[in-house]
């Protein structure tokens, strides 16, 4: 998919571009533009493959894909399990001649099931093109790709030591992969993250997600012949959520919403378990001990006599807080963006992402940067899309920035 772009940079007058001090960001944006083409067709191979989170077959393809590109493109490369996920972690490693160490990640899995990218294969309506998982996140993987050929066609090495990582479990938490991006990021001093935004922005500051479990036990009974026997949880995990419907928090921008609920399986027993799970986001680090402190507290007070209830946080992805070193990175996005008559704003994010493994919250290294992937929006439906248009200034952004990073512009 990616191949050498040596015959367009002759026909653009760019065969001998370098990234030296005579290279204007209007040569790298051409650059940008003469790689379009091929990164289009990378773009349509990984959408055209099914890679839902868990799916085996169609992961395993993607992998194939993106380790031969990869390989392609000069990168030492190793697959390392994702378990207890499904599929691999696939890292590559290009050294260079300086001493930055830059990281690249973005995830391949997509929410959808097999099936998905025969029913709607990547397909262009004029400015949008759509298909699974177009803009989350294989348009961030086509951005990390090409924006490496064009270093390489710019003759750039002048990072440390540029990694990639792509991951196949985002999706559902990252639970094969979380430890992994701690660790590369912990080796680096810049982590740049592919996630799409949804205008011309980079985020400096997304939610971190946790999940809310609410777990009632009741008594079975015969439901027409001895209902009173029994204890029914159904009806007291109803009465519990009404009472915990207001756990949020809007002044510190915490939500917690039910959005799971599962009671018996017979309807002529009384149920004697019901369960319940809540989506929580926030970006106060104190508030996941608040929501589990307070939903405790309320869930004293029954309905039912006899039943008892439990409340449990299971953990999941940390925010990203907003910090002076993303907020940098951010001031330097944009500038590269006005380079060439754009405008680019730092974003804030209600939705968690892999770049909060990434962050360390003491304010040591390394300095991360989300949403620097392609412009989309309709995220984990069948509306989702992306503009092509963002495909070329995307790449530049890249481009320019592991430049500019690599060289402490």
């Amino acid at each position: 998919m990616v191949k050498t772009i040596a015959g367009m940079l002759a026909l653009c007058g760019l065969a001998n571009i370098a990234a030296d001090a005579r290279t204007t960001s209007y040569d790298i944006l051409k650059l940008a533009k003469a790689e379009q083409p091929a990164a289009m067709k990378t773009w349509k191979a990984l959408v055209n493959v099914d890679s839902g989170t868990g799916y085996k077959q169609g992961l395993t393809h993607i992998e194939a894909l993106l380790v031969e590109q990869l390989k392609y493109l000069g990168a030492a490369v190793k697959a390392i399990s994702a378990s207890p996920s499904v599929g691999d972690n696939i890292i590559g490693t290009f050294p260079g001649t300086g001493d930055k160490r830059i990281l690249l990640m973005i995830h391949y899995d997509t929410v959808f099931p097999p099936g998905e990218a025969k029913r709607r294969p990547f397909h262009m309506q004029g400015d949008r093109v759509y298909g699974p998982g177009v803009a989350d996140a294989k348009g961030g993987a086509v951005i990390i790709l090409h924006a490496i050929q064009m270093l390489e066609d710019l003759n750039f090495d002048g990072y440390g030591k540029l990694t990639v990582l792509f991951n196949p479990d985002e999706e559902t938490g990252s639970f094969g992969s979380r430890d992994l991006i701690k660790k590369l990021a912990s080796r680096s001093d810049y982590v740049l993250s592919y996630e799409p935004p949804d205008r011309q922005g980079v985020t400096v500051q997304t939610n971190g997600i946790t999940q809310l479990m609410l777990k009632v036990i009741g008594r079975a009974s015969h439901a027409g012949q001895a209902p009173e026997e029994g204890r029914n949880a159904a009806i007291e995990i109803a009465h519990q959520l009404l009472q915990l419907n207001q756990l949020g928090d809007p002044d510190k921008g915490t939500t917690v919403n039910w959005t799971i609920v599962r009671a018996g399986n017979k309807t002529n027993i009384i149920p004697a378990l019901a369960t319940a799970e809540a989506d929580m986001r926030y970006t106060d680090l104190t508030e996941t001990k608040r929501v589990l402190r307070d939903a405790r507290r309320i869930v004293q007070d029954h309905l039912i006599p006899n039943t008892k209830v439990e409340v449990s946080i299971a953990r999941s992805r940390p925010p990203l807080l907003r910090n002076s070193a993303s907020l940098k990175l951010a001031a330097l996005a944009r500038k590269i963006y006005q380079d060439i008559g754009r405008e680019l704003d730092p974003i804030t994010m209600r939705f968690g992402t892999d770049a909060g493994y990434a962050y360390q919250a003491d304010g040591t290294r390394p300095a991360v940067l989300e949403t620097l992937g392609i412009v989309g929006g309709g995220l984990h439906s069948p509306q989702e899309f992306a503009k092509v248009s963002s495909l070329a200034p995307r790449l530049y952004l890249t481009t320019r920035m592991i430049i500019a990073l690599s060289r402490n512009d």
